[in-house]
């Protein structure tokens, strides 16, 4: 049987969905990439980095073995951890689960529980299916999933189509649900460990923002930017910390150092004076990797963006070009839309099941 570590066949970013034949597309789930290595009786959950996942989820480990016993044979799957609310998946509920304290993981565990969306096969019984085109995994896959038990609601299959409109058309409705887009997989394809043999596409939005802080590029602090950060007003004119760029040259991170000396201050009314501001230290950062210029929030860039977590971009922004025309002031967080509620369990094709 397979055993863990297993990296996870990967994802290149393209601006399109790709079209012509011999594509499947599955919507593109908004979780933490996890295997799931059952043996027939027990479950070993590996992260996307290979590292064991079990730890912080053990009410879906006993779900997941409770859910594949019918199946009666050693299975390894490939997919996404989730956890699911009311209005549809919640990242940031997913994120609160990795937590160092044992007591805290089980509290978590009762009160925010995960389930588990598989979308690929790597193992059917004794036969290993790395080497098999994916158009034959996923109807294995697909045979597994009317085995396993959905009682509890803890594994789920991901809905696949080879209709590129109707991919499209998940592409618009689903963001409502809490996806964040759409990937393509070859169906000839093998499943390839650690290779980006597949493709995602995903919501991308632009947006003006205040520059109101920056963090030094590492090794050429005081010298060269890192990145820099990113502010919106909110509708009692407060400035909030929404996210970062460092999408520049070596060239340009210097550059900019010199630009924007004269914006320097120590005011802390100054940029993100009274709202929400870049933070501190935390578990997974230290001091060093926090530290913040503060500067006055006179100039204004566009920048494109995914997705929102909150009121926050999820991941770094990409710098635009700068915007010398908009006044500060204008930068409001009423420029963000936000996408039509969708039902996550027509995403999944069934309402999800109750939990035990």
């Amino acid at each position: 049987m397979l055993r863990p570590p297993i990296e996870p066949m990967l994802a290149r970013r393209e601006d399109a969905i790709p079209s012509g034949n011999g594509w499947l597309y599955e919507p593109k789930w908004d979780g933490f990439r996890a295997l799931v290595f059952f043996d027939g009786e027990h479950v070993e959950l590996q992260s996307r980095d290979t590292k064991p996942l079990g730890r912080y989820f053990p009410e879906l480990v006993a779900g997941l073995e409770a859910s594949l016993a019918p199946a009666g044979r050693p299975l390894v799957l490939d997919g996404e951890v989730v956890v699911v609310g009311e209005r549809g998946l919640e990242f940031d509920a997913l994120r609160m689960r990795i937590h160092p304290a044992e007591s805290r993981v089980q509290k978590l565990s009762r009160e925010i529980p995960a389930t588990f969306i598989a979308f690929d096969l790597l193992q059917d019984g004794d036969a290993a299916l790395l080497a098999r085109p994916f158009e034959e995994r996923r109807e294995l896959l697909e045979g597994v999933a009317q085995e396993w038990s959905s009682a509890g609601g803890w594994i789920a299959l991901t809905p696949a189509t080879r209709d590129l409109e109707e991919a499209r058309t998940w592409f618009e409705s689903f963001e409502g649900a809490g996806l964040d887009g759409i990937v393509a997989k070859r169906l000839d394809g093998p499943y390839e460990p650690g290779v980006r043999s597949l493709v995602k596409v995903k919501h991308l939005r632009t947006v003006d923002c205040v520059v109101a802080g920056l963090r030094w590029a590492k090794g050429a602090e005081g010298d060269a930017i890192g990145s820099l950060l990113l502010g919106l007003f909110d509708e009692e004119s407060v400035l909030h910390y929404v996210g970062h760029t460092s999408s520049f040259k070596a060239a340009e991170r210097r550059a900019l150092a010199e630009e924007l000396r004269p914006l320097f201050t120590e005011d802390e009314s100054e940029g993100f004076g009274r709202g929400r501001t870049p933070g501190g230290p935390s578990r997974w950062r230290g001091a060093a990797d926090t530290a913040w210029v503060r500067l006055r929030p006179e100039r204004v860039c566009e920048v494109t963006f995914d997705q929102l977590q909150g009121a926050r971009f999820r991941h770094a922004s990409t710098f635009r070009r700068w915007r010398p025309d908009k006044p500060p002031e204008a930068c409001r967080f009423d420029q963000l839309d936000s996408a039509l509620p969708f039902d996550l369990a027509e995403v999944l094709g069934r309402a999800p099941a109750a939990r035990d």
